[in-house]
């Protein structure tokens, strides 16, 4: 296996930073990896997920978000929109590079913006959420305090995950905008949906909302007593065993 450095463009010109692990197996199989809100590319779920669907064979694209770890750009110009507009940079970037992936990984907000991106990247075969909130707009739980200041002010400074960050009104506004999942209904993508019950960050309904919302052919994959960031190794395998596997099902040949 090896993990090899890469950088593109998103659609503003911003240089977004990633790494590609690489099976040591031949294939063809590649898929995203999509981090976690303030996280990176290097974040526990990340790093462990995506090294071990290489060694079964699948490539694996993690990358950070603009204005996030080795990125470059501005955190507090960012907003979910963006995320998703990183996310369909990183696929045009493997498509044309590479080779298309079929495989997409959302874990938290990141879980969130992988669907959403379904609307633009109708070749996906097969999507895999991991601890997602069912609306982009349950992130504003971790800075509920600041709020009413965001608003009154404009922006203001958080502390998220030992980051110092800056929070905007335009971000709020923009995660407003998605508050259905209606669209899940025209997504012809196969889901699998991971989530542990015992999740205090993100609540198990969350799950149980995407499930009903999107169409078959769908799974649930309960994670037990994972954390919300799956900080245990045993966890991380347990998702590349079943979405390797899984994968195997639905994700179509060319």
């Amino acid at each position: 296996m090896t993990a090899k450095p890469i950088s593109f463009e998103n659609q503003e010109g911003l240089l977004l930073q990633g790494i590609l692990e690489i099976s040591e197996k031949s294939t063809d199989s590649y898929a995203i990896f999509a981090h976690c809100f303030t996280c990176s590319k290097n974040s526990l779920a990340a790093s462990r997920i995506s090294r071990a669907l290489a060694r079964k064979g699948i490539n694996v694209l993690r990358f950070d978000f603009t204005g996030l770890g080795d990125s470059s750009g501005n955190f507090s110009e960012t907003n979910f929109t963006t995320n998703i507009n990183d996310l369909t940079a990183a696929f045009r970037f493997l498509q044309e590079q590479f080779c298309a992936p079929k495989i997409l990984i959302g874990h938290s907000l990141g879980g969130a913006a992988v669907l959403a991106s379904l609307n633009h990247l109708p070749q996906i075969d097969v999507t895999v959420t991991i601890g997602a909130p069912a609306y982009a707009k349950h992130v504003t739980q971790n800075f509920n305090d600041k709020l009413s200041e965001i608003i009154r002010q404009g922006k203001t400074e958080v502390t998220l995950g030992g980051k110092q960050l800056t929070l905007t009104r335009q971000f709020l506004d923009d995660l407003a905008r998605y508050h259905s999942l209606s669209f899940l209904r025209k997504i012809k993508t196969a889901l699998l949906i991971c989530h542990s019950p015992l999740d205090e960050i993100v609540a198990i309904e969350n799950a149980q909302e995407i499930f009903k919302a999107a169409k078959h052919p769908k799974s649930f994959l309960s994670l037990g007593d994972a954390d919300h960031l799956i900080s245990k190794q045993v966890d991380a395998n347990l998702l590349a065993d079943v979405i390797a596997a899984w994968s195997t099902r639905w994700v179509k040949s060319d």
